[in-house]
Parts: structure tokens; C-alpha cells; sequence
């Protein structure tokens, strides 16, 4: 009596065997793109990752070039996002707030505050706008800013800031690269 060998099904082999060979042989990539990405901002943008991962998935209604430099202009509903790189790496995530109010900073800064701790009080007012009304005076006419900073271990801050020129906005930065594209600019490259 001989003994006969199952055959497995060649079509059925082939819908197993060659999508997980397409994962075993795409793990490198995705392992390597994970570990350049300090933070993924609004589950959406890589911080220090490669902005032309970025630009093959979703297309920006704008894009400015500068030498080594790319801005990227995203809109989230009525938000404005800003995505910077320097040398083909996302450095800068911004989310620009169409409304910028006392009250829209303040529960901003409240939600930071329970994730990250107090932060770093950078904001800078004349000595005579004391109150939140006369310091919301100041944002308008470009005589103050608020601003705190998160710095967070990994290599990348927060900042929250209400300014007149960019209104009220979220930051995020890779510290590293935000050095060393601050030095080029700097040195004029």
C-alpha cells in the first residue's frame, strides 16, 4: 500500500504564501520608516520622517520650494496645516486655528497641560497689558504673544502660540532638525 501525498491547491498556496512573503519583505522598510518618525502629528504627518512618503500619500493644496527647504499647506476641515521639512525631512507640523480667542488658547493650553505637565511660559506682553483682555489688545496689534513650550524627551517640543501674524497655532518640531536647518538658514544656504 503506498502512501499518497496531499498536494496542496496551487492558487490556494499562492493567496497565503505570497502575501505574507510581501510583509516579511516589507517589515525592513516599515521598521526603518517607524524609526525615523519621532511623533505622528494629527495622524497624519511623520516628525523627522521623509516628505516624499508624505507628498506620494495626499497632495497639498499648496507647496513652495526654497533650496533645500519645502513648505507644504494642508487643510484639516478649517484648520490650516503646515508641513516644513529641510534636506527631504519633516522638521515642523503647524496647525493654524481659523478662530483665535482668549478662550480657544486657554482649553488648548489646558489639554497640553494634562498631557505634558506646565510647560515653559514664553509669552511676552508689555508691562501694561495685565489682564486677559488688554493682552488679547496686545496680540492684535502685534505688541505681544502668547507662548508656552513643551519640550518632551524623544527629541521634539510642543508649542502653543497666539501671535498677530499667525493667530492662534499648535507646533511641532524634531528639535535635532530644527537646529540644524536654523544654522543653514543662518549661514545663508
Amino acid at each position: 500500500m503506498g502512501v499518497t501525498r496531499n498536494r496542496p491547491n496551487s492558487a490556494r498556496y499562492r493567496a497565503i504564501i505570497l502575501p505574507l512573503l510581501a510583509v516579511v519583505l516589507l517589515l525592513p522598510g516599515i521598521a526603518a520608516a517607524q524609526e525615523s518618525c519621532l511623533k505622528l502629528v494629527f495622524n497624519r504627518y511623520c516628525l523627522g520622517g521623509d516628505i516624499n512618503v508624505l507628498l506620494q500619500q495626499s497632495e497639498p493644496v499648496f507647496r513652495q520650494d526654497d533650496g533645500e527647504r519645502i513648505a507644504l499647506v494642508y487643510f484639516d476641515g478649517p484648520e490650516k496645516e503646515y508641513v516644513m521639512a529641510w534636506r527631504s525631512r519633516i522638521y515642523k507640523v503647524v496647525r493654524r486655528y481659523r478662530i483665535a480667542s482668549q478662550m480657544r488658547y486657554d482649553e488648548l493650553y489646558r489639554l497640553l497641560r494634562e498631557k505634558y505637565g506646565e510647560g515653559e511660559d514664553r509669552s511676552q506682553f508689555p508691562s501694561h497689558a495685565r489682564t486677559p483682555g488688554l493682552k488679547h489688545i496686545a496680540i492684535r496689534r502685534g505688541e505681544g504673544r502668547a507662548a508656552h513650550v513643551w519640550p518632551v524627551e524623544g527629541g521634539w517640543r510642543i508649542e502653543l502660540s497666539w501671535t498677530r501674524e499667525m493667530g492662534l497655532s499648535l507646533a511641532y518640531l524634531a528639535d535635532e532638525l530644527d537646529r540644524q536647518q536654523s544654522e543653514a538658514m543662518n549661514r545663508g544656504l
